[in-house]
C-alpha cells in the first residue's frame, strides 16, 4: 500500500508542474489544430493562447515570492542557547544525485543547507546528536540510500560519528518521520526535543508530520528561497516555475497528509 501510494505522488508531483500544464495545452491545441475542422481549430487556438499565457505570467516572479515567502514565515529558528536540544534530525533531499563526472565528489543539491547548517552546531554543542532520515526516493532507477552518502558526507566534515544515527528507508516525509520514531523510540529518544532540520517551504508539513508520529520537534528552518520583502518587477521563467512548483506541492502535500491523518 505505501508503495503504490509513493509512486502515485511521484506522478502526481509531476503532474502539480506548471510547466507540464503548460505542455499539456499546448499538446491538446495542436492536436485540434490537426482535426482541421473550423470548430476544432477555434478552440486549438484558445488552448495555445491559454498556453502562451501561462508560460508569460509564471515568469513574473512577484507573485511567486510572496507565496513562497507565507509558507517560510510560519516557523522561525530558535535563537540563543541550543544546550537544551538533544540533537537535530535532519531530512534528506540535500544532496545531488552524483558528482557528474565520478570524482568521488559529495554532490549537495539545491536545499544544501540542510546539511551545511548542522556541522558547526555539532562542533558548538558537543552533547548535541545528530539523526540523518532519508533512503531512495527513485521510482525508474537503482539509488544508494540517501543516508549513506550522508554518512560519507558528515564524517568527511569532522562530526564525531559516535553522536549522529541514519535512517536509511524513507521515501518521504511520512516515512522520514515514522520511521524515525520507530528508530529513536528504541532507545527512549524520541520524546526528548529535537531540532527538526528541513527547508522553510516544507518546514509546516513536516514538523506536523513529525509531531504525529510522536517525536518531539522545534523547527530549524534552512535553505530560505524568498526575498524578505516586496520585489520590484522580477521576470525569470525558470525561477518563476520553480517556486510555483515548489508552492504546490507543499500546499497540495499538506491537503493529502491532512486528508490521510498523516499530520
Amino acid at each position: 500500500m505505501q508503495t503504490a501510494l509513493h509512486y502515485a505522488s511521484k506522478l502526481f508531483a509531476y503532474a502539480l508542474s506548471p510547466l507540464a500544464w503548460v505542455a499539456a495545452l499546448l499538446v491538446i491545441g495542436v492536436g485540434l489544430m490537426l482535426l482541421r475542422p473550423h470548430r476544432a481549430v477555434i478552440w486549438a487556438r484558445g488552448f495555445c493562447a491559454c498556453a502562451l499565457v501561462l508560460l508569460l505570467f509564471l515568469g513574473w516572479q512577484n507573485p511567486s515570492n510572496y507565496l513562497l515567502r507565507q509558507l517560510e514565515d510560519q516557523y522561525s529558528a530558535p535563537t540563543g542557547d541550543l544546550s537544551a536540544y538533544h540533537g537535530m534530525i535532519v531530512l534528506g533531499g540535500a544532496f545531488g544525485g552524483f558528482d557528474g563526472r565520478a570524482h568521488s565528489q559529495i554532490s549537495l543539491g539545491c536545499a544544501g543547507e540542510r546539511v551545511v547548517i548542522p556541522v558547526p552546531l555539532m562542533s558548538e554543542y558537543p552533547a548535541m546528536r545528530l539523526h540523518f532520515t532519508g533512503g531512495s526516493a527513485a521510482v525508474l532507477t537503482e539509488r544508494a540510500s540517501e543516508a549513506d552518502v550522508a554518512e560519507n558526507y558528515f564524517r568527511r566534515m569532522g562530526v564525531e560519528m559516535t553522536r549522529t544515527s541514519f535512517e536509511r528507508r524513507s521515501r518521504n516525509t511520512f516515512e522520514n518521520a515514522v520511521n524515525s520514531f520507530e528508530q529513536l523510540n528504541l532507545t527512549g529518544e524520541a520524546v526528548k526535543p529535537w531540532l527538526l532540520v528541513t527547508s522553510a517551504t516544507h518546514m509546516p508539513r513536516a514538523i506536523a508530520t513529525f509531531r504525529k508520529a510522536g517525536i518531539n520537534v522545534t523547527a530549524y528552518p534552512v535553505d530560505y528561497q524568498s526575498a524578505a520583502g516586496e520585489l520590484p518587477f522580477t521576470y525569470s521563467l525558470e525561477a518563476g516555475a520553480h517556486d510555483y512548483a515548489i508552492w504546490l506541492r507543499e500546499r497540495v502535500g499538506g491537503l493529502v497528509y491532512s486528508l490521510l491523518d498523516r499530520s
